[in-house]
């Protein structure tokens, strides 16, 4: 059975994005893979609306595997449960993605931010789904200008990958493409494509155990997921503490210098700096006890504030009338 690989963008029809992902495609079908392309802007996607559904219904059954997970309370209002299962069922996904407020698209993010409900180390851990697939990921962020316009958009995309446990092998900016087409006059950028679809394919082609990254190995800060985004650590809710810490990630560790490149990089504690290493469902599945944890502090205090909870949701104010 030939491997399935879907592309998702979030462009426009004919635009950069969407012709970076069929150069993928086409390369992948050449490989063998079946494919299949979805552009967001096809599909009814509704924004989550943060009702907190999904985490309270996986910490009950956490509680009590009696309890049954029925998912999201938007799974059968629109188009996102439909997209999510397929992509469930994909060895592999490449997503292109334009660049807008220097992060990806607010259609792709919307998408994305559904994925909670459907959070595989979460569901792992309470035993609703079992281990695999495991599906590999290559990312691409596509802009008018250069990284200093594009500064958190391969990192934005990359935040969205642990929810949907995608092990990434490659990422790619495309950049200095201002207009729908402009990619093919960049002959660099459509082999850098056709290239990334060769990485996917070698990926899949690895034992699950030993994949790893394939793109370029000094790109970024973070030597395990590659993010350029390292910031001071602060203590996490159960207080271990790095001194440095990988924004998207979340590997811990010191400042130092690459060798090859001369350039800083982030040097991870040998010992426990991948505790929190968010590429692993163990680690991740350790973020479900802390909403639980959290969650269970709420309900234990509301009472105290219920009198000033309903005086403020009772308040109102004057807002901006729209005439249609």
């Amino acid at each position: 059975m030939p491997y399935k690989v879907m592309a998702i963008t979030a462009g426009r029809k004919g635009g950069n994005s969407e012709i970076l992902a069929k150069i993928a495609l086409e390369r992948l079908q050449e490989h063998g893979a079946e494919t299949l392309l979805v552009n967001l802007f096809d599909y009814d996607i509704q924004a989550c609306t943060g009702c907190e559904g999904c985490t309270m219904q996986m910490g009950a059954v956490a509680k009590d595997p009696t309890k049954a997970y029925k998912g999201c309370v938007l799974k059968d209002k629109d188009d996102a449960d439909a997209l999510i299962t397929e992509l469930h069922s994909c060895d592999g996904v490449v997503i292109a993605v334009p660049t807008y407020d220097l992060g990806p698209s607010s259609l792709y993010l919307r998408f994305a931010q559904r994925f909670l409900a459907y959070e595989r180390a979460f569901l792992r851990s309470i035993g609703v789904v079992k281990p695999g697939p495991n599906p590999v990921a290559a990312l691409v962020s596509v802009g008018g200008s250069k990284h200093d316009w594009q500064s958190l958009a391969l990192e934005g995309l990359q935040a969205t990958m642990f929810t949907m446990s995608l092990q990434v092998v490659d990422r790619y900016m495309a950049q200095r493409v201002p207009r729908p087409g402009a990619v093919l006059l960049h002959q660099d950028i459509v082999e850098h494509m056709k290239g990334m679809a060769d990485h996917v394919w070698d990926a899949l082609n690895t034992p699950a155990e030993e994949r790893g990254w394939l793109g370029d190995p000094d790109d970024g800060v973070c030597p395990n997921c590659h993010s350029s985004l390292v910031y001071p650590g602060d203590p996490h809710w159960d207080g271990i503490e790095f001194p440095w810490e990988c924004a998207v990630c979340g590997a811990g560790g010191v400042l130092g210098t690459n060798p090859k490149t001369g350039r800083p990089t982030l040097v991870i504690d040998p010992e426990n700096g991948l505790i929190r290493d968010r590429n692993d469902d163990a680690a991740r599945a350790e973020h479900l006890n802390e909403i639980m944890q959290t969650t269970a502090g709420f309900f234990e205090h509301q009472h105290e504030i219920s009198e000033e909870l309903k005086r403020y949701r009772g308040m109102e104010f004057p807002t901006v009338e729209v005439t249609k």
